[in-house]
C-alpha cells in the first residue's frame, strides 16, 4: 500500500514538471541525435561483418585440412572478439556523444528561445495603460523578427484603438451633457421665476422637446454607429439603385429649401450586405451633401456597376475644403471649425457611420475635395460571391426624381493625388 501511494506521489510530481518548450526542443534534439547515432552504428557494424566475412572466404587457401580448420577456429574467435568490442566501444562513444549533445542542445535551445522570452516579458508589461512600447526586435532571426513586427504593428492598432475609443467617449458625453445642461438651466430659470406665464412655460416646454429630440438622433445614430461596427450578421443580395430611390423619396430630405439641384444618374448595381445600414449610408451621405451645401449649390448622385463591383457616388458643391482635413471628415464629433457652412445642424458623426458601414462590408470609400469647394465621395463595394444577373453598365438609367437631370461625369477616379480616408479602406 505504501509502495503504491509512493508511485502515485512520485508520478503526481512529475506531472508537475512543466515541459517547456526549451526542455522539448532539447529532448528533440537528443532523440533526433540518438536516432542517427544508432543508425550510425549499426551501418558501420553491418559494413564490418560484410568485410570480415568476405575476408574469412578469402582466407581459404589450400592447405592441410587440420592447419586449415584450426585457422578457421581462430579467425572466427577473433572475428566474433572484435564485432563484440566494436560494439561495446560504439556504444560508450554514442552514450558520451550524447550527453554532450544534449547538453549543447540545451544551450542552443535556450539560444533560439531567447527572442520568445524577449516577447512574453514585453507583452506581460504591456497593458491597456502601456501601449505605448514595443518589442523592437532587431537581432532576431527573420521568422521571430517577423512576429515581433507582427506583434507591433497590432500593439500600435491596439493603441489607436483605445486613444480612439477615449476620444469618442469624451466627445460623446459632452455631446450628451450639453443639451441636458441646457434643459436644466431653462426648467431652473422657469422654477426660479413666480411669475412664468403659461406662454412661457410653454416656450420653455418647446424648447426642451426640440433639445430632446436631438438627443435622440444622436443617441441613434451612435447606437447605429455601434451596431456598423460590429459587423454585419445577415447578408442579402441587394440592388443599390432601389436604395437610391427610397432614400431620395423620403420626405426629411429637403434640398429646395436651400435652392439646390438634384442631379442623380442610377444604374442597378447588385452587392451583398445589410438593407438597413446601406440604406443609412445612402441617407448619412445625401444628408452630408445637403446639410454642407451653399446656396444654389448641385447634388449629384450616381450608381452604377464597375468591373462586377457596385459603385455609389455622391458629389456636392460648399466651402473649399483643405486636403489635409478631409480624414478628419470621417472621426466621429470632428468639425472643421465652420468650413462646411454654418447652417449644419449634426454632430458630426454622419460621416463616421459612413465609414463604419462600409468597413463592416468590406467597401472602399474615398473622399476628394473638389477644385472649386464642396467634396465627392464614392463607396466602391466587394463583387458578391455570386454571379451578377444585371449587368449595370448596360442598364438605362432610371429618371431623375428632382430638377432636370443632367449626366453626371464618371466617379472620380483614384488618380495621384486624390485624398483617400486610409481608416475606411479594407483590402
Amino acid at each position: 500500500m505504501r509502495f503504491a501511494i509512493a508511485r502515485l506521489a512520485h508520478r503526481a510530481r512529475l506531472r508537475r514538471v512543466p515541459l517547456t518548450a526549451r526542455l522539448r526542443l532539447t529532448a528533440l534534439y537528443g532523440g533526433l541525435f540518438l536516432l542517427c547515432g544508432a543508425a550510425l552504428i549499426a551501418i558501420t557494424y553491418l559494413l564490418y561483418v560484410r568485410a570480415t566475412g568476405r575476408g574469412r572466404r578469402d582466407a581459404g587457401h589450400p592447405s592441410p585440412w587440420g592447419v586449415k580448420a584450426a585457422k578457421l577456429l581462430q579467425a572466427s574467435a577473433q572475428i566474433a572478439s572484435d564485432r563484440h568490442q566494436l560494439l561495446i566501444n560504439s556504444g560508450i562513444a554514442l552514450a558520451i556523444v550524447a550527453v554532450i549533445a544534449l547538453t549543447l542542445g540545451w544551450f542552443m535551445a535556450g539560444r533560439v528561445m531567447r527572442p520568445v522570452r524577449t516577447i512574453t516579458a514585453t507583452a506581460r508589461r504591456i497593458s491597456a495603460s502601456n501601449l505605448r512600447e514595443r518589442l523592437a526586435l532587431e537581432n532576431a532571426d527573420e521568422e521571430f523578427k517577423q512576429l515581433g513586427d507582427t506583434l507591433d504593428d497590432l500593439f500600435a492598432r491596439l493603441e489607436a484603438s483605445f486613444d480612439a475609443q477615449r476620444h469618442f467617449v469624451a466627445n460623446a458625453s459632452h455631446e450628451l451633457r450639453t443639451p441636458l445642461t441646457a434643459e436644466r438651466t431653462l426648467l431652473q430659470v422657469a422654477l426660479d421665476d413666480p411669475d412664468t406665464s403659461p406662454d412661457a412655460w410653454r416656450s420653455t416646454a418647446e424648447l426642451a422637446i426640440a433639445s430632446n429630440r436631438g438627443q435622440e438622433r444622436l443617441i441613434e445614430a451612435l447606437l447605429t454607429l455601434a451596431r456598423s461596427e460590429a459587423g454585419i450578421e445577415n447578408a442579402e443580395r441587394i440592388d443599390l439603385s432601389a436604395i437610391c430611390d427610397r432614400v431620395l423619396r423620403q420626405p426629411g430630405l429637403v434640398p429646395e429649401r436651400l435652392g439646390l439641384r438634384v442631379d442623380t444618374v442610377i444604374h442597378p448595381a447588385l452587392l451583398e450586405g445589410d438593407p438597413e445600414l446601406i440604406e443609412r449610408l445612402v441617407a448619412n451621405l445625401v444628408d452630408n451633401a445637403v446639410e454642407h451645401n451653399i446656396a444654389g449649390g448641385t447634388i449629384q448622385i450616381s450608381s452604377c456597376t464597375r468591373d462586377d463591383r457596385a459603385v455609389l457616388s455622391v458629389t456636392n458643391t460648399g466651402p473649399i475644403i483643405p486636403p489635409g482635413d478631409v480624414p478628419r471628415l470621417f472621426r466621429p464629433f470632428e468639425r472643421l471649425n465652420g468650413r462646411r457652412g454654418s447652417h449644419t445642424k449634426g454632430h458630426g458623426v454622419g460621416l463616421s457611420i459612413v465609414k463604419a458601414i462600409a468597413t463592416a462590408h468590406r467597401a472602399t470609400i474615398s473622399a476628394c475635395p473638389q477644385p472649386r469647394g464642396g467634396l465627392s465621395i464614392r463607396v466602391t463595394f466587394p463583387r458578391p460571391t455570386e454571379p451578377d444577373g444585371i449587368p449595370g453598365h448596360t442598364s438605362q438609367p432610371k429618371s431623375s426624381l428632382h430638377e432636370p437631370k443632367a449626366r453626371l461625369p464618371s466617379p472620380p477616379s483614384e488618380q495621384p493625388g486624390r485624398v483617400m480616408d486610409p481608416g475606411a479602406t479594407v483590402a
